[in-house]
C-alpha cells in the first residue's frame, strides 16, 4: 500500500475557482445580432426609390385625371375632386393615334432590319474566324463612339439624295444603322456562348452553314434575339432627332412630334399633355411585360447557355 503525498492530494483536492478552469468561448456579438436587426439601409434606400418613382408617376397619374383649372389651383398631388377622362379623349380625338400609328409602322421596320443584318452578321462574325470578320467586327464597334448629332447634315444630304425626304423611310433607315453597332455587340456575345460540339455535332449530321444557322444559332440566341428586338424598338419609338431632320408634313409626323400638338403658344394643357404622355407609353410597357425575362437574360450574356 502506497502512502499519497500530501501535495498531491492536494492537487487531487483542489475544486477549480471562478478564475481558473476552462474558459467559455466567447459570445459572438455582431454578425448573428446584426442579421436580426431590421435592414435600415435597405428601409431608407427604398423610401428614396419612392421618393425618386414613385412620386413622379403618382403625380402623372393623377394629374391626367384632372381639369386644368384643378391643376393648377390644387397641384399634381392633389387628388381630383370630380375625376375625368376628358384629357385621354381629347389626346384620342387630336389626332395621336395617328402619330402612334406611324411610331408602330417606324418601329416594326426598324426591329425587323436590325434583328435581320444583326442576326447574320454576327453568325458570320463568330464562325468566320479570320482578320478580316474582326476588322468587320471593329469598325461596327466604331459606330458606338459616333453620335447621331455628329453626321445629322450628311444623313439629310443622303436621304435627299435617295428621295426619301419626308417619308417614314427616311426615319428607319438611320434609326437602324445607329441601333446596329450596340445590337451586334449583343448578339455576337450571345452566339459566342453556343460551343463548339454543337457545330461538329451538326455539321457531322450534314447540315451546312444555313441549316445550322436556323435549327441551332436562332434558337439558341432567342434571349440575345429578343433583347435586340426590344433595344431597336426602344431606339425607334423615342426617335425624336431624325423624325425632326427628315420629316416635314403632318402625315408623316410619330410620337414624339406629335406631343408638340397639346403644347400653345402662350399657354400649355399640361393634364391633357400628360394624358398624351401615357397612352404613348403603353405599348412600350407591353412589350416590356413580354419580353422581360428574355430581355434580362440576354443582358446578363447567358446567351446559348
Amino acid at each position: 500500500m502506497t502512502a499519497t503525498s500530501p501535495a498531491r492530494a492536494g492537487q487531487h483536492a483542489r475544486t477549480p475557482g471562478p478564475g481558473t478552469g476552462r474558459r467559455r468561448p466567447a459570445k459572438r456579438i455582431g454578425l448573428r445580432s446584426w442579421r436580426h436587426r431590421p435592414n435600415l439601409v435597405a428601409g431608407l434606400g427604398a423610401f428614396v426609390w419612392f421618393l425618386v418613382v414613385g412620386v413622379p408617376i403618382y403625380a402623372l397619374l393623377v394629374a391626367t385625371f384632372q381639369q386644368t383649372e384643378e391643376y393648377r389651383s390644387a397641384g399634381p398631388l392633389a387628388i381630383p375632386d370630380d375625376p375625368t377622362l376628358d384629357n385621354y379623349v381629347n389626346a384620342v380625338q387630336n389626332g395621336l393615334l395617328g402619330f402612334i400609328w406611324n411610331t408602330a409602322l417606324v418601329t416594326v421596320g426598324v426591329v425587323a432590319l436590325v434583328v435581320g443584318l444583326a442576326v447574320t452578321a454576327g453568325y458570320a462574325i463568330v464562325r468566320n474566324r479570320s482578320w478580316l470578320s474582326d476588322s468587320t467586327f471593329r469598325v461596327f464597334l466604331l459606330g458606338l463612339a459616333i453620335p447621331n448629332q455628329a453626321v445629322i447634315v450628311p444623313v439629310y444630304l443622303i436621304i435627299i439624295q435617295m428621295g426619301l425626304y419626308d417619308s417614314l423611310i427616311a426615319i428607319v433607315l438611320p434609326t437602324a444603322a445607329f441601333a446596329l453597332p450596340v445590337c451586334i455587340l449583343i448578339l455576337t456575345g450571345s452566339m459566342r456562348d453556343i460551343s463548339d460540339e454543337l457545330y461538329e455535332a451538326m455539321s457531322l449530321d450534314g447540315a451546312g452553314p444555313g441549316r445550322t444557322f436556323i435549327q441551332l444559332v436562332v434558337p439558341l440566341s432567342r434571349s440575345g434575339i429578343s433583347t435586340v428586338a426590344v433595344y431597336a424598338a426602344l431606339q425607334a419609338w423615342n426617335g425624336f432627332l431624325f423624325p425632326l431632320i427628315l420629316t416635314q408634313s403632318a402625315e408623316n409626323r410619330v410620337i414624339t412630334l406629335g406631343l408638340y400638338e397639346f403644347q400653345g403658344t402662350y399657354r400649355t394643357d399640361i393634364p391633357g399633355l400628360l394624358a398624351a404622355v401615357v397612352l404613348a407609353t403603353v405599348p412600350l410597357f407591353i412589350v416590356y411585360l413580354i419580353a422581360r425575362r428574355s430581355l434580362v437574360s440576354g443582358l446578363m450574356g447567358v446567351g446559348g447557355k
